[in-house]
């Protein structure tokens, strides 16, 4: 929660990576299930490295629509869980495109096509320049004194001890995600491995997700662990007063309604009403980012919910104005957590988790490695200052203008979405709904 001199909020993208190795495995390793057997491969291969090519304007907004899209995608197969629901869709993409960098042959094609990326070749410099020119707007909104928005977003990569890992696939996760090699023994002491991990993300989310890799994860089947973690801070340009706050109805969608804290002020915000839908923009401090909110009528919310694409979206976001609210919303605070495997296989993704055909040879120049598992958890806490927000994913892989005079009353009364999006590139940070605040 926040205090009156402080409002931070936290975005942790995790990503997990066991491979496994036979011929690498000690006299007496420890007794660990066994992959489905294989046909007998060819000892590993070089890689030849990526030649990248320039990035300009064109690509950028690429990846950002891509993001986008992948962010409604994930949302439409999310949805049907019932509940409030929160994940960070840009965290995810970022742990995936790093994985991007060792799919190769069919792998590759399916990632590409269901994560909306491109070709490596000029995907992983639009990645790198993306988040560099994010993070470089934040520290320029710091330079104004203004300290209540930060972003910052580091990778690091764990791997075995003298496990053969392509140099081509090292030196794309250095030059382009900032990853550097932290070496670990996960054959002889994988609890060691797992608490320098978990201490590295403790320390990236300023302790705000403890313990991401839980004990029996690591074992001597690990190889590598890839981790993405973005810290985001950003609070309100225009706060809400705390003593304003009081407790008001919240209409659910089954027609009752229960009593919750609702934050009130009047201010200018973006705003706009399409076909009975309103549409609310509160911006951080710095105008970097905002969150917007997609409030339709309680009766057509699951249509509205349903119909949601990207098309929409932007025709929507294009259609807001400066309009003088007097603006009622719910305080709220919630977790999510999901196994993104049964997700992404839906979407389409499914060679990177079949040991039998997956290919990411990219990394060490065979093809033993497959994803057997993406967890994804988040965390988001809405109050009068601003917002504070977690996500943290793993992914394992075994070896294998003019406003009125009078303010327009909106109440933020009944089940709404919402996103938190980077103005400048139209970024979806993170996307969620609330149907009930109390959850």
């Amino acid at each position: 929660m926040h205090n009156s001199n402080r409002h931070q909020s936290f975005i942790l993208l995790f990503l997990l990576i066991t491979t496994t190795a036979c011929s690498v495995l000690p006299s007496n390793p420890p007794e660990v299930p066994q992959p489905p057997a294989k046909p007998e491969l060819p000892s590993p291969q070089p890689v030849e490295p990526i030649s990248f090519e320039p990035v300009d304007e064109a690509h950028l907004q690429d990846l950002a629509e891509g993001n986008t899209r992948f962010a409604l995608d994930l949302y439409r197969q999310m949805q049907d869980g019932g509940g409030n629901l929160f994940f960070s869709p840009y965290s995810i993409s970022l742990a995936m495109a790093m994985t991007y960098v060792g799919a190769r042959s069919n792998t590759e094609q399916q990632m590409a096509d269901v994560l909306n990326f491109f070709e490596q070749e000029t995907f992983h410099p639009a990645v790198a320049m993306l988040n560099s020119d994010m993070m470089s707007r934040a520290e320029a909104v710091q330079d104004r004194d203004m300290q209540g928005f930060q972003l910052n977003i580091a990778n690091s990569i764990w791997g075995q001890d003298g496990y053969a890992f392509q140099p081509a696939f090292l030196d794309i996760l250095s030059d382009h995600y900032g990853a550097g090699m932290q070496l670990v023994d996960y054959i002889n002491d994988p609890e060691g491995a797992r608490k320098q991990i978990n201490a590295w993300v403790e320390d990236e989310t300023e302790d705000k997700i403890k313990d991401l890799i839980p004990q029996g994860v690591l074992d001597g089947l690990t190889r590598l662990v890839l981790a993405n973690a973005i810290y985001f801070n950003a609070a309100w340009e225009h706060q809400f007063e705390e003593s304003f706050t009081r407790d008001a109805p919240f209409n659910l969608l089954d027609g009752n309604s229960v009593d919750v804290p609702m934050m009130a002020q009047r201010e200018a915000f973006g705003y706009a009403e399409v076909d009975g839908l309103q549409i609310i923009e509160l911006y951080y401090e710095g105008r970097e980012a905002s969150m917007v909110i997609f409030l339709p009528d309680t009766e057509s919310y699951t249509a509205f919910e349903d119909e949601l694409d990207n098309e929409t979206m932007a025709e929507m976001l294009s259609a807001l104005q400066p309009r003088q609210l007097e603006l009622f919303m719910p305080k709220f605070t919630f977790e999510s957590e999901f196994e993104l495997v049964p997700t992404l296989t839906a979407l389409g993704l499914q060679d990177p988790f079949n040991p039998q055909v997956a290919d990411f040879s990219g990394m060490d120049g065979t093809r033993e490695l497959y994803i057997s598992n993406i967890l994804h958890k988040a965390f988001v806490d809405v109050d009068e200052e601003g917002t504070e927000a977690a996500a943290a994913t793993a992914v394992v892989m075994k070896m294998t203008s003019a406003m009125p005079e009078e303010p327009l009353l909106v109440r933020i009364d009944h089940p709404f979405i919402f996103l938190i999006k980077d103005n400048q590139t139209g970024s979806i940070l993170f996307m969620g709904r609330v149907l009930d605040p109390r959850e």
